[in-house]
């Protein structure tokens, strides 16, 4: 499928722009195009310029507010609850890990839970903020459902990302930055517009069988937690991405399980919700409250080569650690531009249009 290349400088105006344009301030509107093209940086397309639309789109609907009141609502020398007031996730989020950040600097950790939100982007972006106070950085949140259960044919669960940043002293910092699923909702978007199948394990139909049609959630299907089946240990993806709905949603108030708006504007709102918005869950701890911040990035740098050290198997270079591709990919895309599949190209230059920006 064809592609075009755009400067990161270039792909940032525009956002820049689209989010000024639905009303969001100035510093949070630039805030909201970093954290959103950090995605396509690190070569997670599938969360980066791509969604942009649908956070218009969210916004015509009335489910974002542009002009937020982002605050705390519920504190503790360590813990926070923030109630994000409906504003876009890409805000929200980096508001509540400073503020995590903030009560680390004080008592040594900082915990913070989120209702009230919206998508926030890629988790790694916002664990990633603890890393320049020489802090451990983790980030998470809940999702639309999407997601069945080991077992279950019903969607009850959303990709519900984790994200763990942890620095280092002369290596780059380890980054985990993963989904709870075996994949990311958006990969299946990027093969619905390559017109590509999915591999087995990755969804089901909406009987249950194992299925490899991209568009099979459009019928009923859904994604399947990590693992793919029972087999392959699902039941620890499934597992882990209850304990994100729990840590992200029913510790702050926001939604949770079947119950968490629908990321699509198109579809209808959940009846019965529980909880306000979409939840995450933020944490920061710094290392000196552990050991001297020194020896600790030293033995983090001793774990690093030791890993990429590994004896590797046959046909494979070397062993990667967490961060290292999404770490070489923003160094090569911020060089060499930021690919655009022609349908996202298409899709960005009707929100540009719209608002008056040309991409």
């Amino acid at each position: 499928m064809a592609e075009k290349i755009y400067s990161y400088q270039h792909l940032f105006n525009f956002t820049n722009q689209v989010f000024q344009q639905i009303g969001c301030p100035a510093e949070q509107a630039e805030l909201a195009a970093e954290v959103l093209l950090s995605a396509d940086l690190r070569g997670i397309d599938s969360h980066g310029v791509a969604r942009l639309s649908g956070y218009v789109r969210l916004w015509e609907a009335k489910r974002v507010n542009a002009t937020p009141n982002i605050r705390i609502i519920h504190e503790t020398p360590s813990t926070a609850v923030v109630d994000g007031d409906s504003g876009l996730g890409l805000v929200v989020a980096p508001f509540a890990m400073q503020v995590a950040i903030e009560k680390a600097k004080k008592a040594g950790t900082g915990w913070v839970s989120v209702q009230n939100s919206n998508h926030f982007g890629i988790a790694g972006y916002h664990a990633m903020m603890a890393l320049e106070y020489e802090m451990i950085g983790m980030a998470m949140t809940n999702a639309s459902p999407l997601v069945s259960p080991t077992f279950s044919t019903e969607r009850l669960l959303g990709t519900n990302p984790i994200c763990v940043s942890i620095p280092a002293g002369e290596e780059p910092a380890f980054v985990a930055d993963l989904a709870t699923t075996t994949a990311a909702n958006g990969k299946l978007e990027i093969l619905q517009r390559k017109n590509q199948e999915a591999p087995l394990g990755w969804i089901q139909d909406k009987e249950g069988n194992p299925s490899t049609n991209a568009h099979e959630l459009k019928t009923g299907g859904a994604l399947l937690p990590l693992g793919g089946d029972r087999e392959h240990g699902s039941h620890k993806g499934y597992a882990l991405g209850a304990v994100v709905d729990i840590f992200s949603a029913v510790l702050s108030g926001a939604n949770y399980g079947p119950w968490v708006p629908p990321f699509p504007a198109y579809v209808p709102m959940p009846t019965g919700m529980p909880g306000k918005g979409i939840g995450h869950f933020f944490g920061a701890m710094r290392v000196d409250a552990f050991r001297p911040a020194a020896d600790f990035k030293h033995h983090m740098d001793n774990w690093i080569r030791r890993f990429r050290s590994a004896k590797t198997v046959a046909g494979e270079e070397k062993v990667l650690i967490p961060g290292d591709p999404e770490r070489e990919m923003e160094a090569l895309r911020m060089k060499e531009g930021i690919p655009l599949l022609d349908a996202v190209v298409t899709d960005l230059s009707a929100v540009g249009e719209r608002f008056g920006v040309k991409l």
